[in-house]
This record gives C-alpha cells, sequence and structure tokens, in this order.
C-alpha cells in the first residue's frame, strides 16, 4: 500500500480558481467526495431497527461522549479532503452507514463544518441494521432539482425479503451544469466473497439501468456514480455489469470511466481485509465528463489516506484507523478511507 496522495500540476487560489501554469486560462474547481464513516448511529434506541449495540446500555457503551467524539473526527476528515487544491471541503460528499438525518444534521453542525453551508439529501432505507446512503452538498455550489431512492430487494433462502440500503439518484445543477449523483452501498461480504456475490450482482444491475435510463434520456449526461460497493473493479458485479474501463481511450459512448481501477493496480486502496487492500470504494464516471471541452470535465481521483487515517501501532498497524474494535472506542476515524475526485469547469 502506497501511503500518498496523488497531486495535479496546478496552481489553485484559495476561492476555487485553478490556474494552468504559462496560460491565461482558469478554472472553477470542485471536490466530490465518498465516505463510509463507519456507523454513524445516535444514542437513541430504534426499536425499528437492530441498533441496541449503539446504545449507552448496549454493547458498545455507545454514549453521547463517545458520540461526540465520532462526530467531531468524520467532520474533521470530511473538511480536509480536496483541501490541498481547493483550499476548501468538499462541495459534494457521498455517505454511507449513517443512521438517520439526525446524525447528519449533527455532522454538518458541528465545529469544523457549520461554516461550510452544507445542506442534506437523505431517505430513511428498509436496511435491517438501520444504515442508509445520504449526499451533504454545499448550498452555494449545487442546487438539486430532484432526488429518487430505489430499493434493492434479495430474498434469503427461506425466500423471505432481505432488505438492504437503497439507491439513491440526485439531480441538480453543480456551478450551473446539469449533473446526477448515485450514491451506493451495496449488499456486503458477509458470509464469504463469493457466497454473498448474487446479492452485488442484483446491485450492480439495478445501478445499471438507473444509469442507462439517464443516458437513454441524455447520452450526453454527467454522471457520477459513487459509492462502497463492496467489490473489487474487476469482479463480476462491476466490470462485466457496469461496463467499465479504467483507460479513458477504450470508452465508447455506452461504458464507464472507473479511476479507481487504476490506482487498485498501482497497490492504492480504500479498505484492508486480513492484510489485503480491496478498493471497494469507487467511482464511475460517464464518457461526458471524461471527455467533455466544455462545462464540467474530470481532473485526477485519489484515495484520502492521509497519516491521521492510519492506524500507527498495534496489530492493525497501517489499516485505516477505524473507530471502534475489540469492544473499544478507539477514537479513530472508519475502516475504510474516503476516496475523492475534481471537477473543474473554465471559469
Amino acid at each position: 500500500m502506497k501511503i500518498k496522495l496523488l497531486f495535479i500540476g496546478l496552481f489553485v487560489t484559495s476561492n476555487f480558481l485553478l490556474s494552468q501554469t504559462n496560460s491565461k486560462k482558469q478554472f472553477l474547481v470542485n471536490t466530490i467526495a465518498f465516505y463510509n464513516v463507519e456507523n454513524l448511529f445516535d444514542t437513541i434506541n430504534d426499536p425499528k431497527t437492530r441498533d441496541d449495540d449503539r446504545t449507552p446500555k448496549g454493547r458498545d457503551k455507545w454514549t453521547n461522549i463517545i458520540y461526540q467524539k465520532k462526530l467531531k473526527n468524520i467532520a474533521k476528515v470530511i473538511a480536509d479532503i480536496g483541501s490541498d487544491l481547493t483550499g476548501s471541503s468538499p462541495s459534494i460528499i457521498g455517505l454511507c452507514e449513517i443512521e438517520n438525518r439526525n446524525v447528519l444534521e449533527d455532522l454538518i453542525n458541528t465545529n469544523s463544518l457549520k461554516k461550510e453551508n452544507y445542506d442534506i439529501i437523505h431517505y430513511d432505507s428498509p436496511d435491517e441494521r438501520g444504515v442508509d446512503v445520504a449526499m451533504l452538498f454545499k448550498k452555494n455550489r449545487f442546487k438539486p432539482s430532484s432526488a429518487k431512492t430505489y430499493p434493492l430487494f434479495l430474498k434469503r433462502k427461506d425466500q423471505s425479503i432481505d432488505y438492504t440500503r437503497d439507491h439513491l439518484l440526485v439531480s441538480g445543477y453543480l456551478d450551473n451544469e446539469r449533473i446526477h449523483f448515485i450514491i451506493n452501498h451495496w449488499p456486503s461480504r458477509s458470509g464469504g466473497q463469493m457466497k454473498s456475490e448474487p446479492n452485488r450482482i442484483l446491485a450492480g444491475k439495478l445501478n445499471k439501468k438507473i444509469i442507462d435510463s439517464i443516458l437513454l434520456s441524455n447520452p450526453k449526461a454527467n454522471i457520477i456514480n459513487m459509492g462502497d460497493f463492496n467489490d473489487n473493479p474487476k469482479d463480476k458485479s462491476i466490470k462485466p455489469i457496469l461496463n467499465s474501463v479504467y483507460k479513458k481511450s477504450q470508452m465508447n459512448n455506452n461504458q464507464l470511466y472507473n479511476p479507481m481501477e487504476e490506482l487498485f493496480q498501482k497497490g492504492y486502496g480504500s479498505y484492508r481485509y486480513r492484510g489485503k487492500w480491496d478498493m471497494i470504494d469507487q467511482f464511475f464516471l460517464s464518457k461526458n465528463l471524461v471527455e467533455n471541452k466544455k462545462g464540467l470535465f474530470f481532473l485526477k481521483a485519489a484515495v484520502f489516506n492521509k497519516k491521521y487515517l492510519i492506524n500507527p501501532q498495534g496489530k492493525y498497524e497501517g489499516y485505516p484507523f477505524k473507530s471502534f474494535a475489540g469492544g473499544k472506542f478507539l477514537n479513530g476515524y472508519s475502516d475504510h478511507f474516503p476516496i475523492f475526485l475534481y471537477l473543474a469547469k473554465e471559469y
């Protein structure tokens, strides 16, 4: 695992204006991020979900003191993502493993984020554990026009329904450019990767239907598909179903560009399991964002793996510094690294 960030050889001023070296052109730059925040639960017991462990009297002894520390830590990370280039926090953040809207309200009102003018798009999903996906956006950068959830219905062996997270589609205008964001958290590898793979294949097929419906309406649509897919870039649920490529030159109108695949090949990862790095947190971009000469266009993607996000010692030295393990709160962040990309537009 290479613990470093990829940087762009460009100059940026504090008001998001990016200037090419030896050129008079200037660009407006937005950071787009995704973060699995590892079980961001409040302290209130919800009788409709399996959140008993994350309560003051539950197994994790999830007190308000711990909850406030968790909020502070996650907010610190979000405020930091992409700021090396833009001087500010992301314009758009996709999130997963959040319990409800209340935790999102608490998050955007932390000291690190309350000045950033974030708003929330969130719907309660039927997931039995009570975790949802959501999107935060800066109100001065993005104007949402519609939001919709797409439920994924899975079946257990006894044919009963296994409820999981919805796919969230948010459409709107980023710096006056029409764009669509899809936020995902696909079924886990619980029970083993191969045994659970059919569930993620179903998630992939649903995801592809959403993307195809957008492109059918507008073949030049700007689409960013992001999330924790619980599979790697070349797995059966990803590359064959989403029809993704990692080389821009390989793209046709129906394919998606996955910048995380090349990073994965170079040894980067967003999640580590049994000593092995996985790139289960990914972005997929429509062709227009990759080849666009006017309007929004893709610059660069990276794993946000700054030193403070890496466990410094012990059995899990070098892993993402998670917030909870072995029945104890570690005052860490998440078992995933965030991922991010830059979108630019000529100013």
